[in-house]
């Protein structure tokens, strides 16, 4: 298995993938109303992402595995359907980076592939300048990212346009330097 960063034609997987993803990987942490909700207003490629080449995937046998990402931009969370505005640049020097959109196939869970990407991230957020990182995960996601010592600061949710209120939480961690 390798990384690589997606391209454009990567996102009929990618959607795939992160449905997949949500609806099985989610189950007993969100309620099926919850998951379903998630997938139509927040949980999607965004393509910013692929654009800035800072949108990974890990590809084995079975297909695409993993995907997950970092971001320079505004945006912390959500895909190409939360967006309606430009997404612009944080300053490294007095702003965290974004991690993003983190996905695991069913069949790969468990493997240690989520933590590859988020190494993979945090190199290349700490090349561009961030010495911080933060996100908006999920409930599955929080013990990924505490694992990978991020702390919480708060958890929330997200009111979606058809009522529901999804669960989240916000984290942080600063990047270890070499």
């Amino acid at each position: 298995m390798r990384i690589r960063a997606a391209r454009p034609d990567d996102i009929p997987a990618l959607q795939e993938l992160i449905a997949k993803s949500v609806r099985e990987l989610s189950r007993g942490f969100y309620t099926e109303a919850e998951a379903e909700s998630g997938l139509r207003y927040v949980f999607g490629v965004d393509s910013q992402l692929i654009a800035d080449q800072s949108y990974f995937l890990i590809e084995d046998d079975e297909g695409l595995a993993a995907a997950g990402g970092w971001s320079r931009r505004r945006q912390l969370f959500g895909g190409d359907q939360m967006k309606d505005a430009e997404d612009p640049l944080l300053d490294p020097a007095t702003e965290a980076a974004r991690i993003r959109a983190f996905f695991v196939a069913p069949h790969a869970a468990r493997r240690g592939l989520a933590r590859r990407l988020y190494e993979e991230c945090a190199a290349a957020a700490r090349s561009a300048g961030f010495s911080r990182l933060e996100l908006v995960a999920t409930m599955p996601g929080i013990p990924l990212y505490r694992a990978l010592g991020f702390e919480l600061d708060e958890e929330d949710s997200v009111a979606l346009p058809d009522g529901v209120a999804l669960p989240v939480a916000r984290m942080h961690r600063t990047i270890a330097m070499p």
